[in-house]
């Protein structure tokens, strides 16, 4: 069973490798992903990092969290499960006029 750590508080040019590096310190790294803005492509500072076992994800917590990683100390632990996501439907507006209001005489300002 794996285990997925929450990790906050990275510097910005820390790197799903470089994050990767610091937690196989402690144990087997299934993965290591820093998340980014999915439109400046650049970090949000924090990331994920799923261990081998729930052991050595418990002692990447005891080692790691509070430590410096380039300049930064960062926050380590356990990821809560990620909360389902509500229907957002459409962004407003009626739609069905192919997304164009359409004024008529009778909604001018006089």
């Amino acid at each position: 069973m794996n285990t997925k750590l929450f990790v906050g508080g990275l510097p910005w040019a820390t790197t799903d490798q470089r994050l990767q590096e610091v937690f196989s310190e402690v144990g087997t790294v299934v993965s290591a992903k820093v998340i980014t803005d999915k439109y400046t492509h650049r970090s949000k500072g924090f990331g994920f990092v799923e261990m081998g076992s729930p052991e050595e994800a418990q002692a990447a917590i005891d080692k790691l969290n509070g430590t410096d990683i380039d300049g930064r100390n960062i926050i380590v632990s356990e990821a809560r499960p990620e909360a389902p996501r509500e229907d957002r439907g459409s962004y407003g507006g009626d739609r069905g006029r192919g997304g164009r209001r359409v004024f008529d005489r009778n909604d001018r300002d006089n």
